[in-house]
């Protein structure tokens, strides 16, 4: 089968489409030949973690498509099913944290950038009939790491005023349609006048320039809920709009690190500050019930094939996207 495989390098540079070996399902596994699949700043991350003296690696961690093979024991699903795939490995309760063990599909495991892609029976859930499989294929992993980020940690009620800064990733785009979908205000920011315009039509009450004074720009209004995942470039400017009492929730640092944080500030104002990172199987089918309820679907940027994965990374890398990258798989 054809899939891009991280081998050789660190980085790009270890990036390849090439032929791998068909999987075959053990007991309590089933195969999946798989329609679509979605990219994530997981993968990026992935190609300097997967080392040169490690074997061949398909990355991937999103995707669905038709089982067409199952391995002995396995009685949820059968060979014609329509399934997506849960990216999250072990982590089947929802707990304060995962537990030991707790993997992703597409590290250190084999993903889903290729035609077939085998995982445990226990982490496929049968496909909403209302998504394509272009939206159904990129949804699972951002979907559900921005559930676990506004009700589990973050706790998310009607009528809060919550702040998701640098909108325009999977994950953000859905942490808009969620928040708006429980009735709360949202604030976004962007350094793009495009992706503020974008969020406003899919319902952002207010979008700011991030390179503005946000103080100014909300005319002093705080927030009750932040939620972060750019880091060094925004965190402290995102502290400076949480209410006394108010909670910022981060799951991820593109931006890298925060090298200083005023602790008087934060204790004074009485702040909470949580992380977060992808969820249980329990949030996930929760998630799943949650977005059939409300008819939400994946902003969708753009499909590519699997052989053109360096566009689709460079677009990535670049941060030029708003909502999900993925690949159609003929």
């Amino acid at each position: 089968m054809k899939a891009v495989v991280h081998v050789g390098k660190l980085g790009f540079d270890g990036l390849t489409y090439r032929d791998m070996e068909m999987p075959q399902p053990k007991a309590g596994e089933v195969r999946i030949k798989l329609k679509t699949t979605g990219l994530n700043h997981r993968d990026l991350f992935v190609l300097n973690r997967h080392t040169p003296t490690e074997p061949p690696l398909i990355i991937g961690s999103d995707g669905a498509g038709i089982i067409d093979s199952i391995g002995e024991g396995v009685s949820n699903v059968q060979v014609g099913d329509e399934v997506m795939i849960n990216p999250g490995l072990g982590w089947k309760e929802t707990s304060d944290a995962p537990p030991p063990g707790f993997e992703i599909v597409g590290h250190p495991f084999h993903g889903t950038f290729a035609e077939y892609v085998v995982i445990p029976a226990e982490n496929v859930i049968e496909k909403p009939q209302y998504l394509t499989w272009e939206e159904a294929g990129v949804l699972s992993l951002a979907a559900l790491t921005a559930y676990r980020v506004l009700f589990t940690r973050g706790r998310i009620q009607p009528n809060m005023k919550v702040l998701i800064p640098g909108i325009g990733s999977g994950v953000a785009t859905f942490l808009l349609q969620f928040a708006k979908a429980v009735g709360a205000t949202v604030i976004v920011t962007s350094r793009s006048q495009d992706k503020c315009a974008k969020a406003l039509e899919l319902g952002a009450d207010k979008a700011i320039d991030s390179n503005e004074d946000w103080n100014q720009a909300l005319c002093g209004e705080k927030m009750d809920l932040v939620i972060e995942c750019v880091g060094a470039a925004t965190f402290n400017k995102s502290l400076d709009q949480l209410r006394t009492g108010g909670t910022i929730v981060t799951f991820g640092a593109s931006a890298g690190d925060v090298m200083q944080l005023n602790l008087r500030q934060f204790f004074y104002g009485q702040f909470n500050l949580l992380g977060s990172t992808m969820g249980s199987a329990e949030e996930y089918k929760e998630m799943i019930k949650f977005i059939e309820t409300h008819n939400i679907k994946p902003v969708i940027d753009s499909m590519y094939t699997l052989d053109q994965f360096s566009q689709a990374f460079h677009r990535m890398e670049t941060a030029t996207q708003l909502g999900k990258i993925g690949f159609t798989i003929s």
